[in-house]
């Protein structure tokens, strides 16, 4: 057997020629005794009728024959992106314009006799000499004038595989693939090695199977092309900085209206939620934010919206015991009760199962001393409040009752009391509306953070309409297991309600450490990741799936710079607004 470099090698059963130890390896290529090609060589080759093997894999090679008559750009991309691995090469050489011109000269005086012939005849003429006829004049005046060029093109691919039995199957798909695009490929049958070290990165064409193709062609031939993200409805985005077009789009277009925002501290990710917040309320959509800073005052202020702030002499309160009364669900009082489940892990901490089992009937007992059972009649009485919950617990005289009610003191008799012990006293009616909760202490926003989801889960099923909700610092429910899987829950039927949920974070690596997390980005289908940082960057690479230029991309995007995913389509974006957009957002 010959192995790919020409070098003989044990033809007994495969086995490996005998190389010297490592140690020797310099001693003897300075004595000539052994060459790099012995080195880096395969230990066999097996060249068979229609494969190779080399040591434990397989590989059967291609050739192009024929192509589509009219092509659109990238219409190679389902071969180049085929789910398995291929060795795809593309041989491109100038063809000299006076000799092409010649030969075309020469085909369609050929053509035209033949043509001619046929008319004289009596014959009905051949509509594909009539067809090439006209492509060949097309191509001759495109080529008199320079606006075309002509090239000679070769195109092969290998497939590499495990076993002859996957070899065989992939083969098969592989020519279904090439068949929905109109190629005709042949196996190159007794030129399996040619076929191999022609689809190798080594500019080494010994298949030499070439076809005529013009500039344009050729041009739409290269796989290197840029998703377009430009719709016809939707708002504006950025520019995409492979192209330079814009990137309008409508995120309820897609599976689900869920986006995710990542991106490091000072990356622009405000500025891009601003921006997409107006264009939104422009589009007729409602938009609601959880605001843990305080960033969106002025932007509500100027946009006519409402600021609710949340503080223990704020006007405005929430009741985490509200019901839904119009059109409620049939199992609505035991959804609630495990909402709240979560809601006091998030107060009191971790709770063992018998605290858990204490407090499933302390707050069934809580909605039964209101006068509320599953009835849905019995909905509109009034809710109880934490202090109810409270009072059930100092009522139950045990010891892990009383545990679980010092817990809660803090939220009904303590420095929490008057946030979230009264009954609720607005609702949302302002189209633009935004949940401030700065003013309180950091270890309460997680707990204020789940209220107003609560809260707004409720307003949201009383009438489907779009809407969009943005939570910024979502790590602050993340952190925690059971408010991270209420936020994980409420993207997964947001769509039900017409209701888009938008996550930002600038914690990446927190984000992406979590089950929670991650599954709140898969449950996005629009996903925004701005300027990274060295830290992160990796833990988004292994995530998304980048690329090493994608990668280097992020560490060097300037603000408001990044990769815009929509759907199976990514693209780099830059964010751009107005003059008057940014008066009102900075």
């Amino acid at each position: 057997m010959l192995n790919l470099f020409g070098k003989k090698t044990n033809g007994n059963k495969g086995k490996p020629v005998n190389l010297p130890s490592s140690q020797n390896v310099a001693e003897f290529l300075a004595k000539g005794a052994v060459s790099i090609k012995d080195i880096i060589a395969p230990s066999f080759i097996e060249v068979d009728f229609n494969h190779l093997k080399i040591d434990d894999k397989y590989y059967r090679s291609f050739y192009v024959v024929g192509y589509p008559r009219y092509v659109s750009a990238n219409w190679l991309y389902p071969l180049i992106t085929f789910d398995h691995p291929l060795y795809i090469s593309m041989y491109i050489y100038p063809t000299e314009a006076k000799a092409v011109l010649e030969d075309l000269k020469r085909k369609i005086a050929e053509m035209e006799a033949t043509i001619e012939g046929d008319i004289k005849a009596g014959k009905v003429v051949d509509p594909t000499i009539q067809v090439a006829l006209d492509d060949a004049l097309a191509l001759q005046a495109e080529l008199a004038k320079g606006a075309e060029r002509f090239f000679q093109f070769g195109l092969y691919f290998t497939i590499p595989a495990d076993s002859l039995e996957e070899l065989n199957q992939i083969s098969k798909q592989i020519d279904s693939v090439v068949s929905s695009l109109l190629i005709i490929a042949k196996q190159a049958t007794l030129e399996m090695e040619e076929g191999f070290k022609s689809t190798l990165p080594m500019f080494y064409d010994k298949l030499s199977v070439w076809r005529n193709i013009d500039t344009t062609s050729l041009a739409m031939t290269f796989p290197f092309a840029t998703a377009s993200l430009t719709k016809n409805e939707g708002i504006l985005y950025g520019i995409n900085e492979h192209d330079g077009s814009l990137i309008i789009f409508d995120r309820f277009t897609l599976e689900n209206a869920n986006s995710v925002i990542l991106g490091k501290s000072g990356g622009g990710k405000s500025f891009l939620v601003k921006l997409e917040s107006l264009r939104l309320l422009m589009m007729g959509i409602d938009v609601l934010i959880i605001d843990p800073e305080n960033e969106y005052q002025k932007l509500a202020q100027s946009v006519g919206g409402e600021f609710v702030v949340f503080s223990s002499s704020s006007q405005y309160k929430i009741n985490p015991f509200d019901l839904t009364t119009v059109n409620p669900e049939p199992d609505e009082l035991s959804n609630k009760i495990l909402d709240l489940h979560s809601l006091m892990r998030v107060i009191m901490g971790e709770l063992t199962p018998s605290q858990d089992a204490l407090l499933d009937r302390a707050l069934v007992l809580t909605y039964r001393e209101k006068g509320i059972t599953q009835d849905a009649e019995t909905f509109k009485n009034e809710p109880p409040l934490l202090e109810d919950l409270y009072k059930i617990f100092t009522g139950m005289e045990t010891p892990e009752a009383k545990e679980l009610a010092d817990r809660l003191e803090k939220f009904v008799k303590g420095s929490a009391s008057g946030i979230f012990n009264q009954q609720s006293n607005f609702d949302i009616k302002n189209p633009f509306t935004v949940f401030g909760i700065r003013d309180l202490e950091e270890n309460m926003r997680p707990v204020a953070m789940y209220i107003v989801l609560d809260y707004i889960w409720n307003r949201v099923r009383k009438d489907r309409k779009r809407r969009v909700l943005i939570v910024d610092e979502a790590w602050y429910l993340i952190k925690q297991k059971d408010s991270g899987a209420y936020l994980h829950s409420f993207a997964k039927r947001a769509r039900k309600y017409q209701l888009g949920l938008t996550t930002i974070t600038q914690d990446v690596e927190d984000f992406l450490s979590t089950d929670e997390g991650k599954a709140i980005i898969t449950n996005s289908s629009l996903q925004i990741i701005l300027k990274q940082s060295t830290a992160a960057v990796e833990k988004i690479t292994e995530t998304f799936y980048l690329t090493g230029g994608e990668k280097h991309f992020l560490l060097s995007a300037g603000v408001g710079e990044g990769l815009f995913f929509a759907g199976h389509s990514h693209v780099g974006f830059r964010v751009i607004a107005s003059d008057e957009e940014r008066t009102l957002i900075e």
